[in-house]
């Protein structure tokens, strides 16, 4: 394969009971069923609350079953619950094994590898770091195995949350520890990846699109498909909107394309459930 399109959408958030976002996912569709790149990646938040609610999870997979090309998916804390941290509260919901499984059964594998065009792209679960969950330590030995492999091919990394804000030394400030893969797993995860020619690291979860390169390695942060978050509620990292990314791999090349989809709109997320008028 000489090249490899892939599209990277993210924080869909569906649920068949809030109209707005699906409609933004149905803007999207269509932009992806005019592109039609070779394989679509959703990067977590695929529900709006999978740990309460199984359909939201299902009816999540019937949207994207609907899409013209084949579709992968990694787990965010609105689909199995967010990972512990040591700075800032513990999080509600915790992952759990039944929250993982609950979301390997309707969406597949949460974690992957696959190659093409001359790359290795790797997608892990980044909730389960930190807990100490038995697939926690199943995740680290299978990404050595996996990097074992690469044999010097190019590396693309997705996974839910961004290792970090802007160096792998960052400080996490208490009003931004639960934004990023935690420590200590986060200094494991890096060392581990400093062994392989990584090139790509495409995240979601921040609601702000952001791409900067540290050292030779891209970050690409995708924004959400559906809502943003108003500035009372979240700093202002990156440029806050809705949208996608668009990715062309060649061998050791690629290419990045920010997009908006015609007609999606920037739904704050306060507008989820602001009252709706009486019909």
């Amino acid at each position: 394969m000489a090249q490899f399109r892939l599209t990277q959408i993210s924080d869909t958030h569906l649920a068949r009971r809030f109209k707005l976002l699906t409609d933004n996912f149905h803007r999207v569709s269509e932009h992806i069923d005019v592109t039609r790149p070779d394989l679509v990646l959703n990067s977590g938040d695929v529900s709006f609350d999978g740990p309460t609610s199984r359909d939201d999870l299902a009816f999540a997979r019937e949207m994207h079953d609907a899409l013209p090309v084949d579709c992968r998916y990694l787990p965010g804390n609105h689909d199995i619950g967010d990972n512990p941290t040591a700075v800032g509260p513990t999080p509600t919901q915790l992952p759990t094994e039944e929250s993982r499984v609950a979301f390997r059964t309707v969406l597949g594998d949460d974690r992957w590898r696959f190659e093409a065009a001359g790359w290795c792209f790797i997608g892990l679960n980044s909730l389960i770091m930190n807990t100490g969950l038995d697939s926690e330590a199943e995740q680290f030995d299978w990404l050595a195995t996996q990097l074992d492999k690469t044999a010097g091919k190019p590396v693309a990394l997705f996974l839910h949350k961004p290792l970090y804000l802007d160096t792998p030394d960052d400080l996490e400030r208490e009003a931004t520890a639960i934004r990023f893969v935690p420590q200590p797993a986060r200094s494991r995860l890096v060392e581990m990846l400093g062994k392989v020619d990584l090139r790509l690291v495409g995240s979601g979860h921040v609601h702000q699109r952001r791409d900067y390169t540290f050292g030779r390695i891209r970050q690409i942060w995708a924004p959400s498909v559906g809502f943003i978050i108003s500035d009372e509620k979240q700093e202002r990292i990156g440029i806050k909107e809705t949208g996608i990314v668009e990715y062309r791999f060649q061998p050791d090349s690629f290419e990045v394309r920010h997009v908006r989809a015609k007609g999606q709109l920037d739904v704050d997320l306060d507008m989820l459930f602001a009252k709706q008028p009486a019909n």
